[in-house]
């Protein structure tokens, strides 16, 4: 099992204090995974348990996993940002009340400038040999603003990563190593967008396609 180490983890919750954010999820996983897995950031659920991609998300990932005969154990899971990113907002309760609560949101650049080095050490420590991101958050992390999942998903990439390279940067650099991504959609974003099933499972089939041609 792999994970990251305690001074990591110290540094990163060090970096992002100040932020909107709450708790830590300390990713872990296979030490030699088929795939590693970028996500956005942790909810609430991952908060309360500790664990990345689990709720509704994570039982949609798990079926795209065990579409190409992959398990949560042969997988590395992660994201940009290892903390909650919350929002307050109010909600109606059954007899009518409005109670104030936290509520998910994306994370903001800082956010995940704070937590890079984390990420960083990840990719360079586990060596994968097919990064598969999940959803903009994910594939902007790696290669840059410009990147549209709408246009990328599906296709293997082939190219350098951005990382940080100082800890007090305030912009990405490039790797000099190259890396196989390939981007899709978050496991959340059919329950948005139920039309981009089809696309979403078609994406899965070309990663146990590209799997295989990696292990031939």
């Amino acid at each position: 099992m792999f994970t990251i180490p305690d001074e990591l983890v110290e540094l990163g919750q060090k970096r992002i204090k100040g932020y909107d954010v709450q708790g830590f999820v300390r990713s872990h996983g296979s030490i030699s995974p088929k795939l590693l897995l970028i996500g956005e950031a942790p909810g609430e659920n991952e908060i309360e348990t500790g664990i990345p991609f689990i709720g509704r998300a994570g039982d949609e990932l798990m079926n795209s996993l065990n579409s190409i005969g992959l398990s949560r154990e042969d997988v590395y899971m992660t994201s940009p940002v290892r903390s909650r990113p919350y929002k307050w907002g109010t909600k109606k309760e059954r007899d009518g009340t409005v109670v104030k609560r936290t509520y998910n949101r994306a994370p903001k650049p800082a956010e995940i400038l704070a937590h890079a080095p984390l990420l960083d050490y990840e990719i360079q420590h586990l060596q994968p040999q097919l990064i598969v991101t999940l959803g903009t958050i994910g594939l902007q992390r790696l290669l840059g603003k410009n990147a549209k999942v709408t246009e990328l998903h599906g296709q293997k990439l082939i190219q350098p990563i951005q990382y940080l390279n100082k800890l007090e940067d305030k912009q990405f650099s490039l790797t000099s190593q190259t890396y196989i991504i390939v981007p899709t959609f978050h496991p959340a974003s059919v329950f948005y967008r139920p039309s981009l099933r089809e696309q979403v499972e078609a994406d899965w089939q070309r990663i146990g396609q590209y799997l295989k041609e990696l292990t031939v």
